[in-house]
């Protein structure tokens, strides 16, 4: 099983809706800093304004056209926002809303200076007054007084407050998308990859023709696919190399093997040969008999692996074919002792008759050869969405790391050596079901083995 956070696509996805929410996120940051910074320097440059004019009424009318000026301000604002104050020496506020505490803390320093504080809603006093936050600038006058001019800074607060909650919900849908954007990321790469994946385990259960389908585009991905499909290329022509010169070989001798076996034939008829040259030269000619097996079992392989797709042959009984060899069998297997039991349900595909009885006699003989005395093999046919050939025995059976040698040319274990064979007919097997368009399998049944053979159906 692969763990979502250690999957490459897992973390390509969250890298990208990572990405995606930082971007959001500075450039939400940035805009909302710089929005603030804006609206405050907007709201100094309206209290400056508001303070140099009362500023001036106070140098050319005095103190008493300020305080009527304020006065008049308060009771009749212009603008509901405004703040204004005269706080005397002593701290008391003579004129506007301002706290006396407030007042006699804002009272301390010297010259121009901007302040901050809060202040009671003057449209909702008393109980659950409504704070709001006051930007102001105090003045020093003449003779102690001090100027307050002030914005409440509700509007802009809303304002800030309503782009922080948009923010929020976009941060949402930005999360959204980014985890929507990082999916659909992983799943291109993964469809990419995908092809690549499927045909090398295609390749490796022996469709040694296959290739990745190319688009064209000369990224990094079709650039892989180039490659493996050149590295294919290559084993294929070495593979081919080996089979050609095992072919020429097989074809070259068979010739004059078949010779040396008729002299051999002909030395042991003859009338003044002895007891143990007869015996001798028996042996001669078995040994003979086993070579010109395995060289017409090395031809009949080259011949079904140059052959095209067997898909669009003719439509064959299944069934039919695995009864006949299980008739075949049945006394060969009587005579070692063994049981065939036979199970078979209607199945039908297309192909060619002749390999894949072929393919059933190499089982059965394989099953058989191998099954201890007083045992039983097992022939099974089942039709579904694939058709489904089994072939059980209660043998010693194959270790997991051998399954897959076991298909090679010439290859068998070392507890098999003694016995009678050449080692192809697995390879023969393979080769057969590989061109049907099925595949072949080795499992284990504890104790013995099971050999599936997997065709598509008619």
């Amino acid at each position: 099983m692969t763990r979502p956070l250690r999957s490459t696509s897992t973390r390509l996805a969250l890298a990208v809706m990572g990405a995606f929410l930082l971007a959001f996120v500075l450039l939400g940051t940035g805009v909302y800093v710089a929005v603030s910074t804006l609206l405050l320097q907007d709201t100094r440059e309206l209290v400056r304004t508001d303070a140099a004019g009362l500023m001036q009424l106070h140098r050319d009318g005095g103190r008493a056209a300020l305080v009527q000026e304020l006065r008049d301000r308060v009771e009749a604002p212009d603008d509901p926002d405004a703040v204004h104050a005269l706080i005397a020496a002593s701290g008391r506020v003579e004129v506007g809303d301002v706290p006396s505490m407030g007042a006699r803390a804002m009272r301390t320093g010297r010259g121009a200076r901007w302040v901050t504080f809060e202040l009671a809603d003057a449209q909702a006093p008393g109980i659950g007054a409504q704070s709001r936050r006051v930007l102001a600038q105090l003045q020093p006058l003449p003779g102690g007084d001090t100027l307050l001019t002030g914005l409440r800074l509700q509007s802009q607060d809303r304002f800030l407050a309503l782009m922080l909650r948009t923010a929020l919900v976009a941060l949402a849908v930005a999360a959204t998308l980014g985890a929507l954007a990082g999916w659909l990321t992983s799943r291109w790469v993964s469809h990419r990859l995908e092809h690549l994946d499927r045909t090398a385990a295609r390749v490796g259960r022996g469709e040694l023709g296959l290739r990745v389908p190319l688009d064209g585009s000369g990224d990094a991905f079709d650039r892989l696919g180039r490659r493996f499909n050149a590295m294919l290329d290559r084993i294929e022509e070495l593979l081919g190399g080996v089979r050609h010169a095992t072919d020429h070989i097989a074809h070259d001798l068979r010739t004059p093997l078949t010779r040396l076996r008729n002299r051999l034939e002909d030395l042991r008829h003859r009338a003044d040969a002895t007891p143990a040259e007869r015996a001798a030269l028996d042996g001669a000619v078995q040994e003979t008999d086993q070579l010109l097996t395995t060289f017409g079992a090395l031809l009949r392989l080259a011949r079904i692996e140059a052959q095209p797709p067997a898909g669009e042959g003719p439509l064959l009984d299944l069934s039919a074919l695995a009864a006949d060899a299980a008739e075949l069998y049945t006394p060969i297997g009587a005579e070692r002792g063994v049981r065939l039991r036979v199970d078979l349900s209607p199945a039908r595909v297309r192909g060619d008759r002749d390999q894949l009885f072929q393919l059933l006699v190499n089982l059965l003989d394989n099953a058989l050869k191998y099954a201890p005395e007083g045992s039983q093999v097992g022939l099974s046919l089942h039709a579904g969405e694939a058709v489904v050939l089994c072939v059980d025995d209660e043998g010693p059976g194959i270790p997991d790391a051998d399954r897959e040698r076991v298909f090679d040319r010439f290859q068998r274990l070392e507890s098999h050596r003694g016995t009678p064979g050449s080692g192809l007919g697995l390879s023969l097997a393979r080769a057969i079901a590989l061109r049907h368009g099925g595949r072949i399998e080795l499992l284990d049944r504890g104790p013995g083995l099971r050999v599936r053979v997997i065709l598509p159906p008619a």
